[in-house]
């Protein structure tokens, strides 16, 4: 057994190992200097996609064969074309397609819109149907810009997608990215003149559960569950979270139960509440959370989470993975009751991805 975690770092990805979640060696750094938002394993090929920005170059998707050790990349058709307004700016997210479609790889970027490529990220395609939904003019920036950092296909069905605008809200296709329907019944976007708007809500963090149907979503003001594939939403973070916000939501591979969640202060306040680390559990779909601390530190930790930095693997007990804006890494190998620092002063951690060889 060997654990990767898939690192994307302000500065450059990594790749983390252990044979037995004890011990931990950082092996692999790459595309130093630049900002990597998204790092995935596509279980298909054993490929690893790196969402890769830089200032100077721009954004593009590199993929590496090896496990890291040599990359190829291309930004080939990552635009909106010549007379737009709207211009790719940054990858934030990668998803790998289908068994199906072995080639097939999704990306969302900033400005918001949604790219596929069919050749393992050689060349892109802007979907472009997305961007005419009719509701895309009450999509604006976020604080983190505006950005389709969230892209999701349904295990059951490779023609339905999921994706997550900030600020623009969920949104759901049915027949592979050809038509869409907004998708935010139930949740407020309270800066908007219409609190209860159709679209406009932002979305931090949507995960899939493993049952059909579910899905978690971290929204700007509160923690959602979906049973009915994202028509309606409950809100299941007043039921014993400290805040309504924050960025990150994981789920456990094989209970839908038990998800994962990293609540910061506020919007203008992103840390943990008191400073203290703590990552807090449901084992029954939100209905009530546990706070867990064991071997998290409690004092002066001054941490953000972000949208993609909170993972788990697929052993049983499952493992679950915080990385922070502070480049540190906390591990749990027991679901989360008790945790241990595993890498420390990291450059600001932008996502995690676990992965079981």
């Amino acid at each position: 057994m060997t654990v990767l975690l898939l690192v994307g770092t302000r500065n450059g990805g990594f790749i983390i190992r252990s044979p037995d979640r004890k011990s931990w060696e950082v092996t692999d750094h790459f595309f130093e200097s630049w900002s990597i938002q998204h790092v995935t394993y596509d279980w298909r090929d054993g490929s690893v996609y790196a969402a890769v920005n830089s200032h100077i170059y721009g954004p593009m998707v590199a993929r590496s064969t090896d496990l890291g050790k040599t990359w190829v990349h291309s930004s080939a058709g990552l635009t909106y074309g010549e007379g737009s307004r709207a211009r790719v700016k940054q990858v934030w997210q990668l998803c790998p397609g289908p068994p199906s479609r072995p080639g097939e790889l999704w990306a969302g970027v900033e400005d918001a819109g949604l790219f596929r490529s069919r050749d393992h990220g050689r060349t892109w395609e802007h979907i472009e149907s997305l961007r005419r939904h009719p509701t895309v003019a009450a999509w604006e920036p976020s604080g983190g810009g505006l950005i389709l950092a969230n892209v999701l296909i349904d295990p059951d069905d490779p023609d339905r997608i999921w994706v997550g605008v900030g600020a623009g809200g969920v949104y759901r296709s049915d027949d592979g990215g050809q038509t869409w329907k907004a998708l935010n019944r139930n949740i407020p976007a309270p800066w908007k003149p219409n609190p209860m708007p159709e679209a406009g809500q932002c979305v931090h963090k949507l995960r899939l559960a493993p049952k059909p149907g579910r899905l978690y979503h971290q929204n700007h003001v509160g923690m959602y569950r979906s049973d009915d594939y994202g028509e309606t939403w409950v809100d299941i973070g007043a039921n014993g979270l400290p805040s309504s916000f924050g960025f990150a939501a994981a789920v456990h591979p094989r209970d839908p139960d038990t998800a994962y969640f990293v609540p910061h202060i506020s919007d203008d306040r992103r840390y943990v509440p008191d400073a203290a680390m703590a990552v807090w559990r449901t084992r029954d779909a939100g209905g009530t959370w546990q706070k867990l601390t064991n071997g998290l530190p409690q004092r002066h930790a001054y941490l953000t989470v972000l949208r993609d930095g909170l993972a788990t693997d697929t052993l049983e007990p499952a493992g679950v993975y915080a990385g922070t804006s502070t480049g540190h890494i906390f591990a749990s190998a027991d679901e989360g009751d008790t945790w241990q620092l595993i890498v420390s002063f990291l450059p600001p951690i932008n996502s995690v991805e676990a992965v079981v060889l």
